[in-house]
């Protein structure tokens, strides 16, 4: 039997905690979380990845300014990698995340290894 080739995927942890639960609920949420990523990396199924801070600044053509930008339901509180066969594998392992039950969404999104290209249909071609 062959092993299927793992490709790597971005995950980023979307919006905030329910603010309905009690702090020691979500505080499990976060312990089961780290003990279910601990294991994902033991695997070689995660990457490392980090939490992100408040602070940033956005950088254009027009300038620098200062954020936070997003809406509240928009925050991207963190990221990691997944390594999976294919982009529903990933997903699966997303739906495993015990943080998802406390109010937190996850984007899956697979990394895409080509150069960019002016000519290529890409998520920044223009509509």
């Amino acid at each position: 039997m062959t092993t299927p080739e793992l490709h790597d995927y971005l995950v980023l942890s979307r919006g905030r905690w329910d603010p309905a639960l009690p702090p020691e609920r979500i505080q499990a949420a976060i312990d089961a979380f780290y003990a279910w990523y601990e294991r994902l990396l033991a695997e070689g199924r995660a990457l490392r990845g980090h939490r992100l801070a408040t602070p940033c600044r956005l950088v254009s053509r027009d300038g620098v300014l200062d954020g936070p930008f997003t809406e509240a339901k928009e925050v991207v509180g963190g990221y990691w990698f997944f390594r999976a066969a294919s982009l529903e594998e990933a997903v699966a392992l997303a739906a495993q995340n015990p943080c998802v039950a406390c109010g937190l969404s996850l984007e899956v999104r697979p990394l895409e290894h080509e150069r960019a290209s002016a000519y290529a249909q890409t998520n920044e071609t223009p509509r």
